[in-house]
């Protein structure tokens, strides 16, 4: 009854299920890997120290921003320049703008600084004249994915959508660290804006998709084993039908 199973047609459906389990599987473990990975990540970043209790260190020291330096306090000595509002950024509940001054230290390059939290509406205070000394939290530069980014384009003059060097590099003539830091300590008129946890080191909505992917995939191989036996099941009775000339 079941010789059709040495036939051409099922020798092909058979190679590709004994390929689909393992490879659906497999999937399947890399995907809880990953969030595995995460729950690691957010966990040793709760042991750690909080960022804004350790001593303020030199920006140069800091970079790149990785895991372990994102929200640490950064130290930074130079002129403000050109200011920038980064639009639509959600704060408390309330709708407003970052914004941003770029900082040109004594090496020449120039740091975004975002100095505050302004409400919708409000007018940006002006940044300190001279030579001044900054501590905030180090961040790394948003992109596509980061929450509040906006990518619509056609902004007015002076603002940006993205808190990044390449949101920046036609915008200004200065070099831009590839990263950015938030004033603990606004000036008046404006609110601090929290630093953000590092990428990959909390359990966002992001890390619960691994877990959905990792149980679609199990769910696949699970449906690939049983189509199979359905299909051999039919196979079968069909056979026994025809051999009772039915």
């Amino acid at each position: 009854m079941y010789r059709f199973l040495r036939t051409p047609r099922w020798w092909g459906i058979n190679v590709f299920v004994l390929l689909a389990i393992p490879f659906c599987v497999f999937m399947g473990t890399w995907q809880l890997g990953k969030f595995e990975d995460r729950v690691d990540s957010h966990e040793a970043a709760e042991k750690r120290p909080a960022a804004s209790t350790l001593k303020a260190e030199p920006l140069d020291s800091l970079l790149p921003v990785d895991k372990e330096t994102s929200g640490r306090s950064a130290e930074a000595r130079g002129r403000f320049g050109e200011q920038f509002l980064v639009p639509d950024r959600d704060l408390d509940g309330r709708t407003g703008s970052y914004v941003l001054t770029l900082l040109r230290t004594d090496g020449g390059r120039s740091l975004p600084v975002v100095r505050g939290w302004l409400p919708t509406g409000a007018e940006a205070p002006s940044p300190p004249s001279g030579e001044v000394t900054v501590v905030g939290a180090l961040q790394a530069s948003e992109n596509g994915g980061s929450k509040g980014v906006s990518q619509a384009g056609g902004l007015p003059e002076g603002q940006l959508g993205m808190i990044s060097a390449a949101s920046l590099v036609n915008v200004v003539a200065d070099d831009v660290y590839d990263a950015w830091v938030t004033l603990a300590d606004s000036p008046a008129g404006l609110t601090p804006v929290p630093a953000a946890a590092a990428a990959g080191t909390s359990l966002d909505a992001k890390a619960f998709q691994n877990l959905g992917y990792t149980a679609e995939w199990f769910v696949f191989a699970g449906f690939v084993l049983f189509m199979w036996f359905r299909l051999v099941r039919r196979e079968a009775e069909a056979t026994r039908d025809e051999a009772l000339g039915l």
